[in-house]
C-alpha cells in the first residue's frame, strides 16, 4: 500500500546523506529492542508506534525511514508544518518527528499546535541546529525530544522510545550545551 504523502511524490534516494548510521551497530541496537524479529513484519504491525515524519528535504525523509526499519509504522511523511498538523489530525500517530525549519509553519510552531490541540503528546524535533537558544525554545515548547540529524542513526530510535514512555531525550551534544 503506498504511503499518503503531500502531494509531492516520494522520491527515490540519488545520492546518500550522512546520518552516521552505521548498520551493524543500528542493527544490533534494533535487536536488543525486539525491533528485528524472525516473524513476519504485519503480524507485529499491531504493536508498532505509528509516526508521522515531517521535513522538506526528501533525502531525509528517506534516511529516517531507513534508520527506524520494521520496527515503526510510518503513517505518512510531509513537507511542512501546515501539512504537519493536518496530517496529525486525520492519522492521530503515536509520535511526530519533524524538522525545525520548515515551509510555511516551522517545526516548533507545528509542536506547539499539535499539542496545545491534543493531537499527539509525543512530539521530536530533528534538527541539524545546536544552538542552546533554539533547544530551549524547543523544549519550552513542549517539544519532549531533540535529535541532531548527525546522530539520528544512533539517537532517534532511543528519543522516540523515551519520550513514548513519558520521559525526553536529548541528544548527547546538545545535552553538553544547553542547560535549563
Amino acid at each position: 500500500m503506498p504511503l499518503p504523502t503531500t502531494g509531492r511524490p516520494f522520491i527515490e534516494r540519488t545520492e546518500s546523506v550522512n546520518l552516521r548510521i552505521p548498520f551493524d551497530a543500528a542493527l544490533r541496537y534494533k535487536s536488543e529492542m525486539g525491533l528485528v524479529s524472525g516473524g513476519n513484519v504485519a503480524e507485529n504491525a499491531q504493536s508498532r508506534p505509528r509516526l508521522v515524519l515531517a521535513d522538506d528535504h526528501p533525502d531525509i525523509l528517506v534516511e529516517v525511514r531507513q534508520v527506524l526499519g520494521h520496527g515503526f509504522d510510518v503513517l505518512c511523511t510531509v513537507a511542512g508544518g501546515k501539512a504537519l498538523v493536518r496530517a496529525v489530525r486525520e492519522l492521530r500517530p503515536d509520535a511526530v518527528i519533524t524538522d525545525l525549519q520548515m515551509p510555511e509553519l516551522g517545526g516548533i510552531e507545528a509542536g506547539t499546535q499539535i499539542l496545545r490541540q491534543g493531537l499527539c503528546s509525543a512530539v521530536i524535533a530533528l534538527t541539524m541546529h545546536n544552538e542552546p537558544q533554539l533547544v530551549g525554545k524547543t523544549l519550552r515548547a513542549g517539544i519532549r525530544g531533540y535529535v541532531l540529524k548527525l546522530d539520528a542513526g544512533e539517537e532517534l530510535i532511543p528519543a522516540i522510545r523515551a519520550v513514548l514512555g513519558g520521559g525526553r531525550y536529548l541528544s548527547r551534544g546538545v545535552s553538553e550545551n544547553w542547560r535549563e
